[in-house]
């Protein structure tokens, strides 16, 4: 491929990831409208399950299909799907149509980021992948804060609607550039497709995460649609385990998993995942509870972490080549740990400034995995490998997300109730007479509460808040013996 086209398939892939990672942030700004408009409070949690649902059945599959079939034919049919999907969503009608719709477009963004990052590994070679990954990992830090800000400016400014239809006119130039630019070295080959291994996983997967997504939201966790869906889940994830023990050429080759660094890698997107998330969820809920900040002020809070993100990002992937894999990853998670310690003291007293700073620091640590892990999964693979290896990567890493948004927020809901109960106990308050917790925090609501009420419901949000933080030190510390664990290569070297 020539080198002038090279830089138009780098803006393709920046983005086609840009556009897909930054959909469901977006889209959760704007929720609060759309419900207000189509109704179907009581469904509005389908719309973020359905797309996440539909994204992780699809990665693993996608990214087996692309070492098979090539990667150009596989990115371009997710993008039209993502935007047939995009614009589908903005015509719904009701909250059923919307959540069917979001459906189609997660399995468009399925495609893209797993494949997007096996592109840069197969056309740059080892001394400029850290670079170019860096980008693409900065991109994906840059959509968890653009996401809120841009949804919530489109949202007022126009409609909801437009939350969906920006999508196409970027679509449109990915494809564009794509279909004009990018030219695979090699053809692909007849091969037979593991569809046994691929429909048991989409059954296993879709299982779990409805589970994961709609537990404790729609059912309860102890209810007979969990145990149902649990069911289902262990079932199937049984049958696919069996399937791929016995097939050809498996969706995921389980052999990789016995190499140290591969193996490493995926436990440690899994925990960052699971962590860095209730930065981007939790955050902007301290800065409208506690602060009393408006909804842009939340958003805008979340900067100095997408500038530390973006950061670490550039500044792991640029060290790729001269650093190894187990120290870059050992750099990361200690900022991480420090950057989460600092934000496990902050309460109603702690400054914006601090705030900002502890974000930033914690943002910078987790950057570097934004470069550093992806290309740790794909080390010293053949080609035929790399889609299944990063579609992996990117599969757990968002499994994590999902883990850590169940599992932190249970805990903060439940640390919120009791510090409530203790601030009020003995003490003769209607509660009631202010509204519910959620319009306690709105501004309008909030001038009406007497401050011998309001101090100690912003101190036991701000616990709560402060809590999870502190019980998330406990996941990043197995994380790190994870990395402790990775081995001495770096990218570049042949596997010792």
């Amino acid at each position: 491929m020539k080198k002038s086209h090279i830089k138009w398939v780098v803006v393709g892939l920046l983005l086609g990831i840009l556009m897909s990672a930054m959909d469901n942030t977006i889209v959760a700004t704007a929720m609060g409208t759309i419900v207000s408009d189509l109704g179907g409070l009581d469904h509005f949690v389908w719309v973020t399950a359905a797309y996440m649902v539909t994204m992780m059945a699809g990665m693993p599959i996608f990214g087996k299909l692309s070492d098979m079939y090539g990667r150009k034919r596989f990115f371009i049919f997710g993008l039209v799907v993502f935007l047939i999907g995009s614009m589908l969503c903005g015509i719904a009608d009701s909250m059923i149509q919307l959540s069917v719709f979001r459906a189609i477009q997660g399995i468009g963004g399925g495609a893209l980021m797993p494949i997007a990052f096996t592109i840069v590994y197969d056309i740059f070679p080892p001394q400029q992948r850290g670079k170019m990954t860096g980008m693409l990992g900065a991109v994906f830090g840059l959509s968890s804060v653009m996401g809120p800000l841009l949804g919530a400016y489109i949202t007022d400014s126009f409609s909801w609607h437009w939350v969906f239809y920006i999508n196409v006119p970027i679509g449109l130039v990915v494809i564009v550039l794509m279909s004009i630019f990018y030219k695979e070295a090699t053809a692909p080959k007849k091969q037979v497709v593991d569809w046994l291994g691929a429909a048991t996983l989409v059954i296993a997967v879709v299982s779990l995460m409805f589970g994961l997504e709609l537990g404790g939201n729609t059912f309860a966790w102890v209810s007979v649609p969990m145990l149902i869906l649990a069911i289902i889940f262990v079932v199937f994830a049984l049958l696919f385990i069996w399937a791929e023990k016995r097939a050809v050429d498996p969706i995921l080759p389980f052999w990789m998993f016995k190499r140290r660094l591969f193996l490493t890698a995926q436990i440690a997107a899994f925990f960052y995942g699971a962590t860095f998330i209730i930065l981007t969820v939790y955050i902007p809920i301290f800065v409208q509870a506690v602060y009393g900040g408006s909804a842009t002020n939340a958003g805008f809070i979340l900067m100095p972490m997408m500038i530390g993100s973006v950061l670490g990002s550039g500044v792991g992937g640029s060290l790729l080549t001269r650093v190894k894999f187990r120290h870059l990853m050992s750099a990361s998670i200690v900022i991480f740990f420090i950057g989460m310690l600092l934000l496990a003291t902050i309460s109603a007293e702690t400054s914006r400034v601090l705030l900002s700073t502890y974000m930033a620091i914690a943002g910078i640590g987790v950057g570097f995995s934004f470069s550093v892990l992806p290309t740790a999964s794909i080390y010293n693979l053949e080609g035929r490998f790399r889609g299944s290896a990063t579609s992996t990567n990117s599969f757990l890493r968002s499994f994590g997300m999902t883990i850590g948004i169940a599992a932190f927020g249970a805990l903060q809901t439940n640390t919120f109730a009791t510090k409530m109960s203790e601030a009020f106990a003995g003490v003769k308050v209607d509660l009631a007479q202010f509204g519910n917790t959620q319009q306690l925090f709105e501004a309008s609501s909030r001038a009406k509460i007497p401050d011998e009420v309001l101090n100690p419901i912003v101190d036991a949000m701000a616990s709560s808040v402060s809590t999870i933080f502190l019980v998330a030190l406990i996941p990043i510390a197995v994380c790190a013996v994870a990395i402790f664990m990775m081995g001495n290569a770096k990218d570049g070297e042949s596997l010792k």
